[in-house]
């Protein structure tokens, strides 16, 4: 999925986000988002989008009154899916986030670079279920691409001309960062104008069902309690929809119009050896890699935002991979995702549109609905309330189911 012909000049200057384009569970809007992250609103319920009653999981993030029909062109409302239509819906907000004359940019200069992880479910189950229910006849010709992991970045492309460099990253949780390292990539190669970030919706009991087999998802029939990520606690974590889409430019072309929320100075992504292999996971050594990369020390950077998975072994193992790097309690660490649930394909992207926010404000978001830290964990998570400090780098952790890990660096 890749098409250029840009003779644009190369750049090693880190690029700047310059648009941001959140249609999140906390919110529609940065202002929404913001505002919910910081006075610690959830926006965890009962699934809405079918009757969850017969499963074990009833509760998930879901994006309070997105309207479709206002955030996406008719004609394509029944061609693709809820998940893309978010991205539609933050795209746009991005792109006018970002000020950019997008028109007068060479089209083989603007890219596309998305991270996706379940794709269109809600779609092809509803295909499938016209296919099973009667025959072929009824399946519609749109199923070939609406469910297809790379159709928001096929039709943000499409949409808005942009025939430089387009791809997807289907690395799960970890994707959303990937996608973003691929985008800096690309700046570098000559594209001015990447959209980039990512989106996922898989509230469907197809997409429910897919996600319970990996065993993480929390049970715990109270929706305030369920996740608590690095809480004594902690018993797995809830699904959300939603995600972040930015607007990635390179250096000189931000500097033309002075404006951005921060710059991306390192990334580096790994994958963890299989449990069995007993080699260490790749945690530590991502984030170092990712610290090289941004040509920083661990003592510059001034927040973490973990991955946050839920899991009492898992979380140990972010924990201790903080600690080796940072020191004990050295660095402030935060999980604004408990009031999402985890976005998989759209929550590093959301992660790293909140860590860009937590820059601007000198603001690190609390971890809301932890109480009681679980034992053994020497890392300084901020609870009870957000903490005001003097903020110049973050440093945003992800990984995926199947052992996806990635690190990506901001910088003020």
């Amino acid at each position: 999925m890749t098409a250029s012909t840009s003779t644009a000049s190369t750049s090693t200057a880190a690029p700047v986000i310059t648009g941001l384009g959140i249609v999140a569970p906390t919110g529609i809007g940065v202002e929404a988002h913001w505002a919910s992250v910081l006075a610690g609103k959830s926006g965890i319920g009962r699934i809405e989008r079918f009757d969850p009653t017969n499963y074990p999981v009833r509760y998930a993030g879901q994006v309070p009154g997105f309207d479709t029909e206002a955030g996406v062109p008719s004609r394509l409302i029944s061609q693709t899916d809820h998940w893309t239509h978010l991205a539609f819906a933050a795209g746009e907000a991005a792109l006018a986030d970002s000020g950019a004359d997008i028109e007068a940019i060479p089209e083989y200069e603007k890219a596309v670079v998305t991270s996706s992880s379940s794709g269109g479910t809600e779609f092809g189950q509803k295909e499938m279920t016209a296919l099973y229910q009667h025959d072929p006849t009824w399946v519609g010709a749109y199923q070939s691409i609406a469910w297809f992991y790379a159709a928001t970045t096929g039709q943000l492309s499409i949409r808005h001309k942009m025939r430089g460099p387009c791809g997807v990253l289907a690395c799960e949780q970890a994707g959303g960062l990937d996608a973003l390292g691929q985008a800096r990539r690309l700046t570098r190669k000559g594209a001015r104008f990447v959209v980039t970030g990512g989106t996922d919706a898989s509230l469907c009991p197809y997409g429910l069902s897919a996600q319970l087999t990996t065993g993480k998802l929390s049970r715990v029939p109270d929706p305030e309690r369920a996740y608590l990520p690095f809480d004594a606690e902690a018993s797995g974590y809830l699904p959300g929809e939603g995600g972040a889409i930015l607007v990635l430019e390179s250096a000189e072309a931000a500097a033309e119009r002075g404006t951005g929320y921060g710059r991306i100075l390192g990334y580096a992504a790994g994958f963890d050896p299989a449990p069995e292999s007993g080699r260490p996971r790749v945690l530590r050594r991502t984030a170092e890699a990712a610290l090289r990369d941004a040509g920083l020390a661990p003592a510059d950077i001034d927040v973490v935002f973990a991955d946050a998975a839920g899991l009492a072994a898992d979380d140990r193992d972010e924990a201790e991979a903080i600690t080796q790097v940072f020191g004990p309690r050295a660095v402030p660490v935060t999980a604004p995702k408990t009031l999402t649930g985890r976005l998989y394909g759209g929550g590093a992207p959301l992660d790293v549109a909140t860590a860009l926010l937590s820059l601007r404000h000198g603001v690190v978001p609390h971890t809301a609905g932890v109480r009681e830290p679980a034992p053994g964990l020497e890392i300084d998570l901020v609870t009870d309330r957000p903490r005001e400090l003097p903020l110049r780098h973050a440093l945003v952790l992800a990984r995926g189911h199947g052992g996806f890990t990635s690190a990506l660096v901001l910088g003020r």
